[in-house]
C-alpha cells in the first residue's frame, strides 16, 4: 500500500492581516440589523473572501486537476467555505481541460471540556472512512488556531491510508504555541482576535452574517435552551479559544 504523504509545503501563501489592522467601519456594510451593537468592525469583507476562495480553487486545480479527491468538510464553521470553494473548483472544471472528479463527505470535531483545551476529540462522522484507502484527500476548514484540533484530525485521516492529504483552511490565526501544523492552502492570517461570521459562530449567533467580523468585546449574550436562560460572560473572556470557535459550555467546534 503507498505511503501516505501530508503536504506540507504551502502551495498558497495567505493573505496577511497585520495585528494593528483596526478592520473596515461597519456604516461601510450592510450587515443584519439583530447584530446591531455586537460588533466591533468587519475585518473581511464577503466579495474579498469570495475572490480569495477564487484564487484558492485555481490554485487546487493547478495541483490536483485530473485527480479524483474526497472532500472532507469540517462542520460547522467550515461549510460556507467548503460549499463556495467547490462550487468554484467545479465551475473552473468545466470550462477547463483539467477536471477533478469531486465526492464531499462531512465530519463535527467536537470535544466535551469547560475551561482548558484537551486532547480528548470526538471525531463525528469520521468513524469509519475506509473509502479514503489509496485517494487524495482535500480537508477544508474554516479557521485553525494552535493547530491541535487539525493534527489529531490529520493523525485520525492517515489512520486510513489516503494517498495523499491536503489542507485548506479559510483562516489562519496568529496564536502563541502554535504548531507546526499549517494549510497547504490558506485564505487569510488574522490576528489572534475572536471573529465571526461566514458561518463561524459563537454559540451559534453569527453564522447568517455574510462578512467576517470581530465581535465586540463588550457584549453579552442571552442564551435561551429548553427554555432555561443562560447568560454569558463578556467575550473578552473568551479570547483564549483559538483553535476553532467552540461553544465555551460544550467546548463545540
Amino acid at each position: 500500500m503507498a505511503e501516505v504523504v501530508v503536504q506540507a509545503d504551502r502551495r498558497s501563501e495567505g493573505i496577511l492581516i497585520n495585528d494593528d489592522w483596526p478592520g473596515y467601519r461597519l456604516d461601510l456594510f450592510n450587515y443584519p440589523a439583530h447584530y446591531s451593537g455586537d460588533l466591533d468592525c468587519v475585518i473581511i469583507p464577503h466579495g474579498v473572501i469570495m475572490d480569495r476562495t477564487e484564487r484558492l480553487a485555481r490554485n487546487i486545480m493547478d495541483d490536483l486537476g485530473d485527480h479524483d479527491i474526497v472532500v472532507l468538510c469540517v462542520l460547522k464553521g467550515g461549510y460556507q467555505f467548503c460549499a463556495d470553494l467547490v462550487e468554484r473548483i467545479k465551475a473552473l472544471s468545466r470550462n477547463s481541460n483539467h477536471t477533478i472528479p469531486m465526492r464531499v463527505h462531512f465530519i463535527r470535531l467536537r470535544s466535551y471540556l469547560n475551561d482548558q483545551s484537551t486532547e480528548d476529540l470526538h471525531i463525528l462522522g469520521a468513524e469509519d472512512l475506509s473509502f479514503l484507502a489509496g485517494k487524495n484527500v482535500l480537508i477544508v476548514e474554516g479557521i485553525v488556531g494552535t493547530g491541535k484540533t487539525m493534527e489529531t484530525l490529520l493523525k485520525h485521516v492517515e489512520a486510513f491510508r489516503p494517498k495523499m492529504i491536503k489542507v485548506a483552511g479559510l483562516l489562519v490565526k496568529r496564536v502563541q504555541h502554535s504548531l507546526a501544523c499549517v494549510p497547504d492552502y490558506v485564505g487569510f492570517e488574522i490576528p489572534n482576535r475572536f471573529v465571526v461570521g461566514y458561518a463561524l459562530d459563537y454559540n451559534e449567533y453569527f453564522r447568517d452574517l455574510n462578512h467576517i467580523c470581530v465581535i465586540s468585546e463588550s457584549v453579552c449574550f442571552l442564551a435561551f435552551n429548553d427554555n432555561h436562560c443562560r447568560c454569558w460572560a463578556p467575550v473578552v473572556t473568551l479570547l483564549n479559544y483559538t483553535d476553532g470557535l467552540r461553544d465555551p459550555a460544550t467546548m463545540e467546534v
